[in-house]
């Protein structure tokens, strides 16, 4: 009985074109194949290989080879992903977007702070608080009866003296009178968007806020 003379005779295109360097820790395709040709060549001629075994491995040898591939053909699609994602996003540059935190940014001196408040029914009165970073009350406005959903809101970058506050981030609540009773409710304040950036990881487009915090897009509750 004779055996498998080598690699070349029994798969020759695997060992033709160019050579994949593999990770010294990862068993590549190639050495996948010299493994099972070695098999081969030193098997028993009493008891050769059983035919059921060794298409087995051929099948282990395709599974990986399909993976290898899937694996290459996702990163490239990623990579149009990302890139389609950041063109979008680039037109969001100098909008204003909203997210679930409520710290706002007064970007100059004399300049509003605009926010979207979530009212969850009809309200009688409504209330707008504004503190600083250290958590001190600065500005408190009201506001009349109010119909359920969301409702725009603008603060003038003053305090309660009417001074004009340096700019810097601000945190902005609220409560409403509904149903006869006093409730917060959430505030949502916008930020202009500066620019736009591809994580550094490939998870997604970043959004550069005027603060200089970064955003997810899928952190985003709206757009405006």
């Amino acid at each position: 009985m004779s055996s498998v003379a080598s690699l070349s005779e029994l798969f020759p295109s695997t060992v033709q074109g160019e050579t994949i360097k593999n990770n010294p820790n990862e068993l590549g395709q190639e050495d996948f194949m010299t493994l099972l040709v070695t098999q081969l060549e030193n098997q028993d001629p009493t008891k050769p290989m059983d035919n059921l075994e060794f298409i087995s491995q051929l099948a282990q040898f395709g599974t990986v080879s399909g993976i290898q591939d899937l694996q290459g053909g996702f990163s490239g699609l990623s990579s149009v992903l990302s890139g389609s994602q950041a063109l979008q996003a680039a037109g969001l540059v100098g909008q204003e977007v909203s997210t679930s935190s409520n710290m706002g940014y007064l970007a100059e001196e004399g300049g509003e702070l605009n926010a979207t408040v979530a009212l969850p029914g009809d309200a009688t009165s409504l209330k707008l608080y504004v503190q600083d970073q250290s958590g001190q009350l600065i500005y408190s406005g009201s506001f009349g009866a109010t119909e359920q959903g969301n409702l725009n809101v603008s603060w003038d970058g003053t305090d309660a003296e009417g001074n004009t506050v340096a700019p810097g981030r601000y945190r902005l609540s609220a409560e409403a009178w509904i149903d006869g009773q006093n409730e917060a409710v959430s505030v949502y304040p916008r930020q202009r968007v500066e620019s736009v950036s591809v994580a550094g990881d490939g998870s997604g487009v970043l959004l550069n806020l005027a603060d200089g915090s970064q955003v997810s897009t899928s952190s985003v509750k709206s757009f405006h």
